[in-house]
């Protein structure tokens, strides 16, 4: 695995703060409503993305997700203020305004959504990983679902056939501990998810997905088994999510006591204590990264809320065009 040095740890730190801050200022601006539908955040779970960003190859790994999705395009490479426009339904965003919250997306960038539909990324991500064995492209896809998601057929159909075509896939359950409002103890008469893997004979285990060293680890271990040809893993990050399932969420299924049990090992506290400790900064440098990322929160938003609205024709040019049917004019 790529050494965790200095910078490491000190672009771990910037990039969580960033998504964690980012986020924030969304919810924010979904009680003003100029984010509207729903909205699910990723508060906790940073780790998970930040540790596996260090184990990819990003030109030419791919990753897809569920809704809970506007953090990874961003470590993925794309541009946060078109992510931010997308959220608020501006033609500036990453699908002009047409995808929203539970839907970016980034071809150029690898990042494959962005799925609504609870399961349907699995299988879609096992697809994509049999084009990169077909092609013999060498990229290994990441697909991670929820623990909700675990419980779908579909999961038993992809494990089974990325194990016997030995698909260069990583399947990932970030398991955050409550499918919307319904914890792990009362989906299923098991509480270790990865245990699944059994089944199918795919090497599965757990990870701490509160520790993006813990995480990078097993992430390389898994990409590089997939890469050399010998198939795919199933790892269950045990994360925890601060917020609700999404923003409309009361939480009335948990205790705030809880939460804060969670937070004393937060992933960007536990950087920040190692940075620290091995004194990689001094107060002062983390103060400017501190204002760093709050200047380019702001921008964001900024950004965002001055961008127009799509024109009406846009719904016309997003859908197809069709030779023998001129009548509509597409400009996209």
């Amino acid at each position: 695995m790529k050494e965790v040095t200095r910078e490491v740890y000190l672009k771990w730190y910037e990039d969580m703060l960033f998504w964690r801050k980012f986020e924030d200022k969304l919810a924010a601006l979904y009680i003003q409503q100029k984010v509207r539908g729903f909205l699910h955040l990723y508060n906790g779970q940073e780790a998970v993305l930040a540790g596996a960003l260090h184990a990819m190859d990003l030109s030419k790994d791919k990753m897809i997700t569920a809704y809970r999705n506007h953090v990874q395009p961003i470590g993925m490479g794309v541009d946060p203020k078109k992510v931010m426009a997308e959220l608020l339904g501006k033609v500036t965003g990453t699908s002009k305004g047409m995808g929203g919250s539970m839907h970016i997306f980034s071809k150029e960038h690898g990042f494959y959504g962005g799925h609504g539909i609870v399961g349907a990324q699995i299988p879609v991500g096992a697809g994509m990983a049999f084009a990169d064995k077909y092609f013999n492209t060498g990229g290994v896809t990441l697909t991670y679902f929820g623990d909700g998601a675990a419980r779908q057929g579909s999961l038993h159909e992809a494990f089974n056939m990325a194990m016997l075509w030995k698909l260069p896939v990583v399947f990932i359950c970030e398991n955050n501990g409550y499918a919307m409002g319904t914890s792990v103890e009362r989906t299923a008469n098991h509480t270790d998810v990865w245990k699944l893997g059994l089944g199918y004979e795919m090497p599965c285990g757990p990870v701490d997905g509160m520790n993006p060293i813990k995480v990078a680890e097993a992430m390389h271990e898994a990409i590089e088994r997939a890469r050399r040809g010998d198939g795919p893993t199933f790892l269950e990050m045990k994360t925890y999510r601060y917020r609700g399932h999404s923003m409309s969420d009361a939480q009335l299924y948990r205790s705030k006591e809880e939460v804060e049990e969670y937070k004393k090992i937060d992933p960007i506290t536990q950087v920040l204590d190692i940075i620290k400790e091995k004194k990689y900064a001094t107060d002062e440098e983390i103060e400017v990264i501190d204002e760093r990322v709050k200047d380019l929160v702001e921008e964001c938003a900024t950004f965002a809320e001055e961008s127009p609205f799509p024109d009406a024709q846009q719904l016309y040019d997003v859908v197809y065009e069709q030779e023998n049917y001129p009548f509509i004019p597409h400009r996209l």
